[in-house]
């Protein structure tokens, strides 16, 4: 697999592979996995050549990030990069009281509690390492400072002000000590991304289906700004939720919900471009974000071998660049978009 080398301040940098694996199907999300089921879907990731592994404390509450630290307990420690992330706290509750019921199935009974103070972000980063069993974590984002997230740009405000004065602290202090290589932000929305390059000295970001086949309105300023600055783009959710993968259909899942119609209907306008080129959507889906210069990685998840092996074989598949001319002459991508 193809090794995107990111090196922003210096210090050695992180050599990452183009195809990741993000770890929140992990945590049972929208169905239940056995451990051994998900131990043979990060294998099957691992055989592919993937090296790159990202989580996080909310997904499963634990349960992914010990399950990736079970996994990674068996493989050399300089053969791939490992990436969680702060801002949330789990704390033991009742069964009815748990977060993400409905989302996460058969999970350990804690719920989530935000903090993104200094001693907020440094409790998640040792609890992280708790579960995980690890000796290092390469890289720390903080998790949701968005509004969808926390349902308004004034509470998105409140959150990004209590990390800008606390939490980001705790991970500029980290990573100068050298205790992690580099750190940013998992975020849903490329606009808070801005928010934070504007304010800090971030590394990487974690952008969650923000810069996909299905939408660049990333490109107004967010990503020159990456490209200014040298700041590293990891790309999860580049099949926005589902729709980009299985298609149009009225059913289909569009950031983490039942797609509106109009999306709908400009992803079966997609669909059928490329199908008129020979090319499947979920090929043009997948390698479109690798063409931005910032992105180093793209995360799709995997809750089962098939998926994982699906993406590790539709990673660079040649796309011809009339699809990329037909899709532009459309009005269905940017025509400022790189590819």
């Amino acid at each position: 697999m193809q090794i995107r080398h990111w090196d922003r301040i210096g210090n050695g940098g992180l050599n990452f592979t183009e195809l990741g694996f993000g770890a929140a199907p992990l945590g049972n999300l929208y169905k239940a996995i056995s451990d051994e089921e998900a131990h043979q879907v990060l294998e099957a990731a691992w055989d592919g050549g993937c090296r790159y592994f990202d989580t996080a404390p909310l997904y499963g509450l634990g349960l992914s990030e010990s399950r990736v630290g079970r996994f990674l307990k068996t493989k050399n420690r300089d053969d791939y990069i490992l990436s969680t992330k702060g801002g949330r706290l789990l704390e033991v509750c009742p069964p009815e009281k748990r977060t993400g019921i409905g989302k996460f199935f058969n999970t350990p009974n804690r719920r989530e509690v935000y903090d993104y103070s200094y001693d907020g972000v440094m409790r998640s980063f040792e609890a992280s390492f708790e579960r995980m069993g690890l000796d290092r974590i390469d890289i720390l984002y903080v998790h949701d400072v968005d509004i969808f997230t926390h349902g308004s740009k004034e509470a998105s405000d409140a959150r990004i002000a209590e990390f800008m004065k606390g939490g980001y602290y705790a991970m500029l202090a980290l990573r100068d000590q050298g205790v992690i290589k580099a750190f940013g932000g998992g975020i849903n929305e490329w606009q808070v991304c801005q928010t934070l390059a504007e304010r800090g000295d971030f590394d990487l970001f974690l952008l969650a289906g923000r810069y996909t086949l299905l939408e660049q309105e990333a490109l107004d300023s967010f990503l020159p700004l990456c490209q200014k600055r040298g700041i590293g783009i990891a790309l999860g959710g580049p099949y926005n939720s589902g729709i980009l993968a299985r298609g149009p259909s009225d059913d289909a899942q569009y950031n983490y919900s039942n797609a509106p119609k109009e999306v709908i209907e400009k992803v079966r306008k997609i669909h059928a471009t490329c199908e008129k080129h020979g090319v499947r959507m979920i090929e043009a889906a997948l390698n479109f974000p690798l063409l931005h210069p910032s992105v180093v990685s793209v995360i799709p998840g995997g809750q089962s071998v098939a998926e994982v092996k699906s993406n590790r074989e539709i990673l660079g598949k040649q796309i011809p660049s009339a699809l990329w001319a037909d899709l532009k002459a459309q009005g269905l991508m940017r025509q400022d978009a790189p590819v």
